[in-house]
This record gives structure tokens, sequence and C-alpha cells, in this order.
């Protein structure tokens, strides 16, 4: 227990009297290892918030989707997952190459249920897995340092309607996403998605852009 809090934590647990409460759940729900309903639950998840951090301890937290198993258990200390075509700036992936310290949070919406994951990670545009998740640019392994459930009382319920057209599988090719069309980038995105831009019908101002998005067509 005395290597899991920090002093800022156990400052607040004595503040509010909640310490003996806090050393309590770790020892019930903290564990190091995947369990059969761990990989369960992470893997029939096709939504994940992924938060990172980079060597000056900025945090930054993004959303990762795709469909129900792109984040695999690869053993019980092990979760691999892809990543997929974005917005070019790098972000997460960037800040794993620099400290590899992440966290990961699952939330089923319609039971509710959620899980939390710390783990170390790393990034590789050569890892074995690059073939077995079609449209990965990279794949991130994470070793798990902690997992537990989270208590879901404050989870309000939401049903999924359906699956993003974004999300790549081995039969579906994602169309080009709107923001690749919009004109005032059109000098600086990859010579690789040009094509595809007029294949798409060209660029679209920002405004266009800005409509489709409140519509839920970016």
């Amino acid at each position: 227990m005395s290597d899991y809090y920090s002093d800022a934590q156990r400052k607040l647990q004595d503040d509010f009297g909640t310490r003996p409460l806090a050393d309590r759940v770790v020892e019930l729900i903290v564990h190091d290892e995947l369990a059969p309903e761990d990989q369960g639950f992470i893997e029939s998840r096709d939504m994940f918030f992924l938060a990172t951090v980079n060597a000056d301890g900025s945090p930054t937290v993004s959303y990762k989707g795709g469909t129900a198993g792109f984040v695999r258990a690869v053993d019980s200390k092990t979760l691999a997952f892809p990543a997929y075509d974005g917005n070019g700036m790098f972000l997460s992936m960037g800040n794993i190459s620099q400290t590899g310290e992440i966290g990961m949070l699952f939330i089923d919406f319609e039971t509710p249920h959620r899980m939390r994951v710390q783990a170390k990670a790393e990034v590789s545009k050569d890892d074995p897995l690059m073939s077995e998740f079609p449209g990965a640019k990279m794949i991130v392994r994470a070793t798990i340092k902690q997992i537990f459930i989270n208590c879901p009382r404050y989870i309000h319920k939401h049903k999924k309607l359906e699956t993003s057209v974004y999300a790549p599988t081995a039969d579906h090719t994602p169309p080009m996403p709107s923001w690749k069309r919009i004109d005032l980038v059109q000098d600086v995105i990859p010579e690789a998605d040009k094509p595809r831009v007029a294949a798409a019908g060209g660029p679209i101002t920002f405004e266009e852009y800005s409509a489709k998005v409140q519509a839920g067509e970016g």
C-alpha cells in the first residue's frame, strides 16, 4: 500500500478520513494481471479513452475507437491495440514514444460498467501484429502495472446506435474523412491522400466542414 499512493493522495485521504478505505480498495480490487473476466470485458469493447503524458509532464487524453476486439490481450500482462490514421499530430503516440506511461479507461455505457488500466507502453511500426489489424499505422503494446474495476454509479446509460464507418476491418476500407478535404490543408496533407480527396468530391471550405461535423457527418 505504501508504494501505491503518492504523498498528495495520502494527504487528501487523511483530510477526508478515507485512508483505511483507500487501503482496503487496493487490497480488494487492484491487481497486475488480466483475469479471464478482465480480458473478456476489454476485448468486448469497441472504444476506450487513452491518457498519455510527455516528458515535461503535460498530459493529454484521447478517444480511441474501432470494432469490438481491437484491443487484444496478448497474454495476462500485455494488451495490444492499433494506432489508426489520425490528424497527423501524433500526440498520444509521441507521448508513448517519450515516456511510455499510459492510462486506459474502458466503459460499457449500456450496462453500465468500467475498468481502468495503468500500463507501460511502447509503439512500433514493425510489430508482428500489424498484419492482424487492418488499417493500423502502428501497434501499441501495453505492459500492465495495475488493473481494476471502477464504480459505475456516475455513468449515464447510453445505447449504441451504429459502428462508425471509419472503423477499418479486413473487408471494409473507411471513407475519406471530411477534414482532409478542407481547402486550408490541401498544401500540407500527405501525397497519398490527395487522390482520395479528389475522388471524394474535392476540397471543401472550413465552414462546409463545420456544418458536416454539426450534422454528425465528419
